[in-house]
């Protein structure tokens, strides 16, 4: 059969056909190269790090695609930020970079070197006592299964330095990105709003 009929318009099958195939085959070729890049990395061998975390430095030798979540809880036992979706849409992964809230699940640790990186393990004071946040969360019972919770107190620590814990309106909107499979979210909104008045003070 001919590819084209005369006074036919448009593409013959025989044409889709081939088209079809070819973008049928695009996804195979895009794995085929990510597959050669992380056979890459994998061949240039770990990197040596110096993290600065909770006022410590670490020295680490990491493949170059560890997240810096990864980095915390595998390589240095710090397993208080939680793995919740590993895709950056839960918020369990929240940790501080100089000062701004970051998902650590989608940041590599390599591109936090010389940075400030505070976790929930360094929040509580040199004597142990509590931060606001996290005794406001006692206090007002934020938490139920406590998975979510780390995440949930960095972000809204976050959320009162920034300046976006105005009212009740404005810290539901600032915390949307930290779920909470329990429903806390009425006890998490009157435990930050008991914190900013206390931070405010400090």
């Amino acid at each position: 059969m001919p590819a084209n009929v005369p006074g036919r318009t448009g593409p013959s099958r025989r044409n889709l056909i081939a088209g079809f195939g070819g973008l049928a085959a695009a996804p195979a070729v895009g794995a085929a190269a990510g597959a050669s890049a992380g056979a890459k990395a994998q061949e240039a061998g770990p990197m040596d790090l110096t993290l600065t975390i909770n006022g410590r430095d670490h020295r680490l030798a990491l493949d170059p695609r560890t997240v810096l979540l990864d980095a915390l809880r595998e390589h240095l036992n710090l397993t208080g930020t939680k793995k919740g979706c590993d895709q950056g849409q839960c918020g369990a992964c929240t940790v501080h970079v100089d000062g701004v809230r970051v998902l650590s699940c989608l940041t590599l640790a390599a591109a936090v070197q010389g940075a400030r990186i505070t976790t929930i393990e360094g929040l509580a004071g040199a004597d142990g006592a509590l931060h606001p946040m996290q005794q406001a969360f006692v206090e007002h019972d934020g938490l139920q299964c406590g998975y979510c919770t780390p995440g949930q107190i960095m972000s809204a620590v976050a959320c009162v330095h920034e300046g976006h814990a105005g009212s009740d309106d404005e810290i539901r909107e600032q915390m949307s990105g930290n779920l909470c499979r329990c429903g806390a979210y009425p006890n998490i909104v009157a435990a930050v709003r008991e914190a900013r008045t206390r931070m405010e003070r400090a």
